[in-house]
């Protein structure tokens, strides 16, 4: 199995360069699991305290849940993945199965910040993108898809997303096997990374 983590700032576009990938094979080849199913269960404090968590951090994520199931999945065995809910800000009890393949994706803006989970990869894709297009595409994304406010989002973004991008996820740009500069609101040529995973699964 190969096993390709794709990371970068919020609004960067890891998710559209995961999903071109994924186009590029069989979907009996590949598998993404998302970093978002991994935030920490927080049953134990209410609603409104939850709305106060710093989910940007990497304290907020289980990494090693995350990191036990990708181990699993490189041993071949099915895990049971959490699913997330951003409306309550917490975990919906349900799991979802999920069966190994040969190619893993994993996604999210801080999975390089685990030194388990960043070991086990065999490829690290870094998508780059300026701050000012990452908030863009942020504020529009939270609204549309998570019921989200412009106010909200944008008083986050400042508060939140920009200090935590600029101390944890940034930082981890170093580690990249492979940047992709992503500042244009139009598809990218990943003609070179597709040659890249075709060559490390051959």
């Amino acid at each position: 199995m190969l096993i390709i983590g794709v990371y970068g700032g919020t609004g960067s576009g890891k998710t559209t360069v995961v999903d071109q990938i994924v186009c590029e094979y069989p979907s009996s080849k590949i598998q993404v699991i998302s970093q978002d199913s991994y935030y920490k269960d927080n049953s134990n404090i209410s609603f409104e305290e939850r709305c106060m968590l710093n989910f940007d951090h990497p304290e907020a994520i289980d990494f090693e849940l995350l990191y036990q199931h990708v181990f699993a999945l490189k041993n071949g065995e099915t895990i049971k993945q959490p699913i997330y809910s951003f409306e309550t800000h917490n975990r919906t009890g349900e799991t979802i199965s999920i069966s190994p393949k040969n190619i893993l994706i994993v996604e999210g803006i801080l999975i390089l910040n685990y030194p388990k989970l960043r070991s086990i990869f065999d490829l690290k894709i870094f998508v780059d993108s300026h701050s000012d297009v990452r908030m863009e595409r942020r504020v529009s994304r939270d609204i549309t898809e998570r019921g989200r406010t412009p106010e909200e989002v944008l008083e986050r973004y400042m508060k939140t997303l920009k200090p935590m991008h600029q101390q944890f996820i940034q930082p981890m740009k170093v580690h990249a096997d492979f940047i992709l500069e992503n500042h244009k609101n139009k598809p990218l040529n990943l003609s070179k990374l597709i040659a890249k995973i075709n060559s490390m699964t051959s």
